[in-house]
């Protein structure tokens, strides 16, 4: 297959076009070149696509698939208007769902947020990331000749831009057998995660298929206490593991989930008891095929050791030790 990878220089989408290329498919990467390199034998076209205008080298060519990771509404809507007769696998996001509280959610069993069909920028309105996806969701499935639409939960494994999954491999591989390390919440949370190489995999051979729909990109759900025992067991340490209840944690003025002042993963319950316990049986039966998370604990580490400046995020070993002493 001739496949366009809108992106391909970052994380998923790089990890998209490496699988293709394992494949033997013919795969375009179309960025700015300015995060990353696209894998090598993947051609790459220079492409801001905050500019309206689509490179000749791109727009005179026909693709059998597309795969898209965008946010932003403009983007979706040009490359569609460009390819319609190409089956569009476009990557979005559970955060199109109005609900985070209820767990077992499905596209079939969830209510999304109101679309936001205009460019905003998400880092002055947090809250038009997902009614932008869910925009770009409906953009594709009405103009693609064929479409697959997928809702990611948390992505995790080497290459990670946001640091949140990292900071557990870097922290644990860090603590000494025994030593204290904070958790936050309880060990009983639902959590739920899914290595982008899995995804990445699912995205290739779903379009080898030309699987259409919506489905949860979701891994099994499993508990915080389950998930952070296998990071350990991937990163060869038995530490210590101090749960702090959410109340004390917004008391030491812990942030949750991501960012410089954050418990990564943690999130207040049980008004997030839904985000991360979506039912992955949708997914799991039309052929995602999940690695143990011990395993991307494993390779997380080694990439973080081998990538000066990878990124992290979380609480300083400072304030994990406030917080901890504070009892």
């Amino acid at each position: 297959m001739r496949i366009l990878v809108l992106g391909g220089s970052v994380f998923l989408s790089r990890a998209v076009a490496q699988e293709a290329l394992e494949r033997g498919h013919e795969v375009t990467c179309a960025s700015r070149g300015r995060s990353g390199t696209v894998p090598e034998g993947a051609e790459h076209v220079e492409w801001d696509r905050s500019t309206r205008v689509v490179p000749p080298a791109l727009a005179s060519q026909r693709w059998d698939v597309v795969v898209d990771v965008a946010r932003t509404p403009s983007w979706v809507r040009r490359s569609v208007t460009t390819w319609p007769e190409a089956h569009h696998v476009f990557v979005s996001t559970v955060n199109v769902y109005s609900d985070d509280a209820t767990p077992g959610q499905t596209p079939s069993r969830g209510a999304l947020r109101p679309a936001q069909h205009a460019d905003v920028d998400p880092t002055t309105d947090p809250d038009a990331y997902g009614a932008m996806k869910v925009a770009c969701e409906e953009i594709v499935l009405a103009g693609a000749a064929r479409s697959l639409v997928l809702r990611p939960g948390l992505l995790i494994g080497p290459g990670d831009p946001s640091g949140r999954f990292t900071y557990w491999p870097a922290r644990l591989a860090e603590a000494g057998d025994g030593e204290p390390v904070l958790a936050g919440g309880s060990p009983r949370d639902v959590v739920q995660v899914l290595d982008a190489r899995d995804l990445a995999t699912w995205v290739v051979t779903a379009a080898e298929r030309r699987l259409t729909g919506a489905y949860d990109a979701v891994g099994p759900t499993t508990t915080a206490g389950e998930l952070l025992a296998e990071v350990a067991a991937g990163v060869g340490v038995t530490p210590r593991l101090r749960w702090v209840a959410s109340d004390r944690l917004e008391a030491a003025g812990v942030q949750p989930w991501s960012g410089p002042d954050s418990l990564p993963l943690w999130l207040p319950r049980p008004a997030y008891d839904g985000m991360l316990a979506h039912d992955a049986t949708p997914s799991l039966a039309a052929g995602l095929v999940v690695r143990p998370v011990a395993d991307s604990a494993r390779d997380t580490l080694a990439w973080l050791r081998a990538t000066p400046g990878a990124p992290t995020t979380g609480l300083t070993r400072e304030a994990e030790a406030a917080v901890l002493a504070a009892g």
